[in-house]
């Protein structure tokens, strides 16, 4: 099954750039070969429009008055704010910072062989 998938995928590259290939020459080809004329195109037959109809001006109803904007009363004056008290952080407490290690510690060895487990003697036989 692995064999036959690879064997389709490596078809379908084979077959892409053999079609790409192909497309690129044809474009070439085309590129070079010389300009054919364009065809000329038969003369459109004129038409004549009859005139655009006159748009009558109407009267325009006089617009009417508007009426005067009244006064509006004015506003009161707002208090003044009142003050902020300032408040201020207790101060940090100064604790050093953990001191970062510059040496890496070393790797303990591990036994490379494996110790032997003594076994009890098998039972005597009969």
């Amino acid at each position: 099954m692995a064999a036959f998938k690879h064997c389709f995928l490596l078809s379908i590259i084979i077959a892409s750039s053999l079609a790409s290939f192909e497309m690129s020459m044809a474009a070439r080809h085309l590129l070079q070969a010389p300009a054919a004329p364009l065809p000329t195109l038969p003369p459109m037959p004129k038409v004549a429009l009859p005139p655009m109809p006159s748009i009558p001006t109407l009267p325009l109803p006089p617009l009417p008055t508007l009426p005067n904007q009244p006064t509006l009363p004015k506003l009161p004056t707002l208090p003044p704010m009142p003050a902020v008290p300032k408040v201020t952080l207790p101060p940090l407490p100064s604790n050093p910072l953990p001191t970062i290690p510059t040496t890496i510690p070393s790797i303990p060895n591990i036994p490379s062989t494996i110790p032997t487990i003594p076994f009890p003697s098998p039972p005597p036989s009969n």
